[in-house]
């Protein structure tokens, strides 16, 4: 089926391509990795230590799937040893941005949570 066929998207529906997009932009190494490209470009090595807990294996997987959506470009420069740079496009600048708004209000958010958890833990046990 062409794209011009496929009916428009609507997250809400179960077969919307666009719920694949927002796990692949929302996940936990997505986000991250979205954000730590906001400023500049990346080594692989420089990411890894940059996006503190992620494993060699689910970066370089986060890559390519953020590579693939058509948000990450991947540099390889003809050299030895070998160097590959990481940045966004300009579709991934732009989703990077919606994420770290996101984020930055997260970070903001993270005591009125815990107020919010123990209220709620309070009266289930109370």
């Amino acid at each position: 089926m062409a794209v011009s066929e496929l009916p428009a998207p609507n997250v809400n529906r179960s077969d919307c391509p666009s719920r694949v997009m927002l796990e692949h932009v929302t996940s936990r190494w997505g986000v991250l990795v979205l954000a730590a490209l906001l400023d500049r470009s990346h080594r692989f090595s420089e990411l890894r230590r940059e996006v503190g807990g992620v494993s060699e294996k689910m970066l370089a997987q986060t890559l390519q799937t953020l590579e693939r959506d058509g948000f990450v470009n991947r540099d390889a420069k003809p050299v030895i040893p070998p160097r590959v740079d990481y940045s966004l496009t300009p579709m991934g600048r732009d989703v990077a941005e919606q994420v770290w708004a996101l984020t930055r209000w997260v970070e903001a958010k993270v005591d009125d949570v815990f107020v919010a958890r123990e209220a709620y833990d309070r009266a289930r046990l109370g």
